[in-house]
């Protein structure tokens, strides 16, 4: 039999585990957050119905959760588009 062995280095260097963030990753994460809180709405929606059938309230609550993280994604892809680093548009 052959043995397996990892013929790369670890992906993540050694020097970067106890840094903190660039100034370029605050702002990418700053203009991904509208996304990550209406993932988070959806998320917190969908966790209600799981010990029990989804009522209108919870089916609509799902609903507008969705369109809210479509809406977000829309949002930073056309941002992304046009070249735009942030602002109203």
């Amino acid at each position: 039999m052959k043995d397996i062995v990892a013929r790369q280095t670890a992906v993540t260097a050694v020097d970067r585990i106890d840094r903190e963030p660039t100034a370029a990753e605050l702002e990418a994460i700053e203009r991904e957050l509208p996304v990550i809180l209406a993932g988070v709405d959806l998320l917190d929606a969908q966790i209600i119905t799981l010990d029990r059938i989804p009522t209108e309230l919870d089916q609509r609550r799902i609903r507008r959760a969705r369109r809210r993280v479509l809406a977000a994604r829309r949002a930073l892809a056309n941002r992304s588009a046009t070249g735009h680093a942030g602002g109203a548009a």
